[in-house]
C-alpha cells in the first residue's frame, strides 16, 4: 500500500509539472501573439482586439500618407543572393524604423522595397500630420542617400518618394486596411513629390521649400498641379543630388 502511494504521489507531481509546463507554454506563446498585434496594429486597436472587442471601421477627414520604394530594386535583386536581399532590406528598414520613432506617424507595412507609413490616425493631430510626414520624408531621403549596400558598395539607393493628404476610410481585422485614393503620381528617383492637397497644408504650417514639379496627368481628374519638397527651415540634413534624367539605367 506504501508503495503505491508513493507511486501516486509520484504520477501527481509529475502530472502537475507537465500541467505547469504546458502552462507556461500557452502563456509565452499568448505572449508572442499580443506583441505581433501590437506590431502590426495601433496600440489603442491591438489592445482591443486582444481584449476580444470589436473595432469599428472609422473615418478620418485628412490624414497624409507617406510612400516610397527603390528604383532600381529589379537590377539590384538580380545582382543578389535571396539571403542578401533579406539582409538589405532588414538593414535598411530597421534604420527607416529607428528614424520614424521620432515622428507622430504609424507605419502602415511594407511590401518588398516599398515602405508605407501614415500620419493622423489613429489619433488624430490637426493639421499636424503634413508636417509630420514631410519632416519624415526629408529625413528619410537624406538616410537613403548616406546607405551602402555591403556588398554592392558602388550602387546607390535611389528612393522615390509621394506624399499625399486626405480622407481615409479605414478598417481593422487581422491587419491594419487603409484605403486611400492616393494620385498615382509619377515618382522620381531622389525625389519628395507632394500633393496639391498636402502642399496646401505644408504652406499653412510655414517654413516649407518647393519647387514646381508641373502639371501631372492624373485618371479621372485631368491635369493637376505638383511639387518636389526641397528642404524646411531648420533641416541641414544631407540630400542625394536628383538625377538629371528620369530614366535610370544600371550599369552593373
Amino acid at each position: 500500500m506504501d508503495h503505491m502511494m508513493y507511486m501516486m504521489e509520484l504520477y501527481s507531481a509529475d502530472l502537475e509539472a507537465q500541467i505547469q509546463a504546458r502552462t507556461d507554454e500557452l502563456e509565452e506563446e499568448k505572449r508572442k501573439t499580443e506583441a505581433l498585434i501590437a506590431k502590426m496594429l495601433p496600440l489603442s486597436v491591438a489592445q482591443a482586439l486582444v481584449a476580444g472587442e470589436s473595432v469599428d471601421p472609422e473615418a478620418f477627414d485628412e490624414v497624409t500618407i507617406y510612400f516610397s520604394d527603390i528604383v532600381g530594386f529589379s537590377a539590384i535583386s538580380a545582382r543578389s543572393t535571396p539571403l542578401q536581399i533579406v539582409k538589405l532590406l532588414n538593414g535598411l528598414y530597421s534604420v527607416f524604423d529607428a528614424n520614424i520613432e521620432r515622428f507622430d506617424v504609424y507605419k502602415v507595412e511594407t511590401i518588398g522595397d516599398a515602405y508605407m507609413v501614415a500620419s493622423g490616425l489613429p489619433i488624430r493631430n490637426g493639421r499636424n500630420h503634413a508636417g509630420e510626414i514631410a519632416n519624415m520624408a526629408l529625413e528619410m531621403l537624406s538616410i537613403s542617400g548616406l546607405f551602402v549596400i555591403p556588398y554592392l558598395p558602388t550602387i546607390p539607393i535611389l528612393m522615390r518618394i509621394g506624399i499625399h493628404s486626405g480622407v481615409l476610410q479605414l478598417w481593422y481585422n487581422s491587419k491594419l486596411n487603409v484605403c486611400l485614393p492616393i494620385p498615382t503620381f509619377t515618382f522620381k528617383a531622389l525625389r519628395i513629390h507632394v500633393s496639391p492637397a498636402t502642399k496646401v497644408i505644408l504652406d499653412e504650417l510655414g517654413g516649407y521649400k518647393f519647387e514646381y514639379r508641373g502639371k501631372v496627368s492624373l485618371k479621372g481628374r485631368g491635369e493637376v498641379e505638383t511639387y518636389w519638397l526641397v528642404g524646411r527651415d531648420g533641416f541641414d540634413g544631407p540630400l542625394p543630388t536628383p538625377l538629371k534624367t528620369d530614366a535610370y539605367v544600371c550599369t552593373f
